[in-house]
């Protein structure tokens, strides 16, 4: 509209300077035509509205929703309205407790009360995108910050209303997964009704009280420590196996040799004995028994 404002001035000046001056009646024509070549170009580009990808237009005349719907590209438009752009790609809304990660700056995690009584903290990222040709109707009913006025004051009470019914070990460990499609569907109900397609909840992270986490880490190291003992008790229950075979190896053993021994084994014994010695090299000196049982062998 800028070139159209530019041109009525323009025709206003040109057509004053010919009247007060007939001598430039020429330039006044001249600067008319200019003029009109610029009301033109102005109502040209007025009546042509770009909508960038991933992007729709919503017209508004005087106030008034119309009902077309601009689309990505070139629109030809009425100059007159003006053109409320809705951005309807994935976005992604954080609420979470670690400073400048989330949307909002400083703490802005979840707070909820558990079945027990417990406060859990949760961080919780929520993707979501508008429906383009819902576009008009939250215009309509909402205008164009839905964040504050939807998402985030949704999925918080949603995330308190399920939270109650858990209790907070449950919450943070086996019932997590359950938790967080619960909550999904009752936002996403929400969303839907009010034309925004919710498209995941990703819980980031869940804080127990610094209490329930110092219970949580007794009993695990409880369980690690009877875990230990069962492998201690193992272990000596296998080492007194162990020395029991052996005893009864030697058991067996010495069994088997008494009942071997007789007098003629220990005779050769002793003769071979004395062979050996005679062989020495060293100085020796035999003293030779009575033949009822093992000779005295003595050597220098």
């Amino acid at each position: 509209m800028f070139f159209v404002v530019l041109g009525v001035f323009a025709l206003v000046i040109s057509s004053a300077l010919a009247k007060i001056n007939p001598n430039l009646a020429a330039a006044g024509k001249t600067g008319r035509i200019i003029a009109a070549g610029l009301v033109l170009l102005g109502l040209s580009t007025a009546c042509l509205v770009q909508i960038q990808p991933g992007e729709v237009g919503v017209p508004t005349l005087f106030g008034k929703v119309q009902s077309g719907l601009l689309t990505e590209g070139l629109n030809f438009v009425n100059p007159m309205v003006e053109i409320n752009r809705f951005d309807v790609r994935t976005q992604n809304y954080t609420m979470s407790g670690v400073h400048d990660e989330g949307s909002k700056t400083g703490d802005d995690a979840i707070r909820v009360l558990t079945a027990d009584g417990l406060e859990v903290v949760i961080d919780l990222s929520v993707l979501y995108r508008l429906m383009p040709d819902k576009a008009p109707e939250i215009l309509r009913t909402l205008g164009q910050d839905i964040t504050d006025k939807i998402v985030r004051p949704v999925s918080r009470t949603k995330i308190r209303d399920n939270a109650v019914f858990y209790d907070a070990i449950a919450l943070y460990s086996a019932k997590r997964d359950e938790f967080q499609q619960k909550i999904f569907q009752t936002i996403e109900k929400e969303f839907s009704a009010r034309g925004i397609v919710l498209e995941s909840i990703l819980i980031r992270n869940i804080s127990l009280p610094q209490s329930v986490k110092e219970t949580i880490e007794s009993k695990i190291n409880a369980e690690q420590d009877a875990q230990k003992m069962k492998f201690v008790l193992e272990k000596e229950r296998q080492e007194a196996e162990r020395k029991r075979v052996e005893a009864q190896g030697i058991s067996d053993y010495q069994r088997i040799l008494t009942s071997t021994l007789s007098d003629r084994l220990l005779q050769y014994e002793q003769i071979k004995a004395q062979k050996e010695l005679a062989a020495s090299p060293n100085t020796k000196i035999v003293v030779m028994g009575n033949g009822k049982g093992a000779p005295i062998l003595l050597g220098q």
